[in-house]
């Protein structure tokens, strides 16, 4: 199973509210720049979240969003199937009738095993559960005003001269970075 952007970054969208628990309101801009993700994205990704009354929205001076529940009562099996539908790695596993052979499939067999041990890991695996690993892991080193956090150690500069470097041996354009 392979998710999607939407289901990476929502993801990262709740974990990064569940790091800051209990601080109140979380500017969704500061989220983009700690995150590394697109504030329009994220504007658009934190609607289901409201919707389904899993975070909550303050607008004005000291508005931003918040977890309406605690880090340990939100399930990560909840969040994707939220944003991404059902867990299942081919459509026949939940819909048998789409595939007029189901009964017979031993392949199908195989993607519903699949589809139960991921949707187990999933449904055993909470947002608490990734702020004690993202602690564990000690990349809580919050960047500085106007500076970026790269999860490598690598500064801007240095990211962007990699990446220069790794376009010109394919033959792409360049990317410019200006401070």
């Amino acid at each position: 199973m392979r998710l999607s952007a939407k289901g990476r970054y929502g993801t990262m969208l709740l974990l990064d509210l569940a790091l800051h628990w209990g601080e109140g309101s979380v500017p969704l801009k500061d989220i983009a720049r700690r995150q590394e993700i697109s504030l329009l994205y994220l504007e658009h990704l934190v609607a289901p979240f409201i919707a389904r009354a899993i975070v909550k929205s303050v607008r004005g001076p000291g508005g931003g969003v918040s977890l309406l529940k605690h880090p340990e009562e939100i399930k990560l099996s909840e969040v994707i199937q939220l944003l991404e539908g059902p867990i299942a790695p081919v459509d026949c596993v939940n819909n048998p009738e789409a595939y007029s052979r189901s009964d017979f499939c031993a392949i199908r067999d195989i993607w519903n095993e699949v589809r139960k041990a991921t949707y187990q890991v999933l449904e055993s695996t909470t947002l608490q559960d990734l702020v004690e690993r993202q602690r564990q892991k000690g990349d809580l080193k919050q960047p500085k005003d106007g500076e970026k956090q790269w999860s490598n150690g690598r500064d801007a500069n240095s990211t962007a001269q990699l990446q220069n470097e790794r376009n010109s041996r394919r033959g792409k354009g360049q990317t410019i970075y200006r401070r």
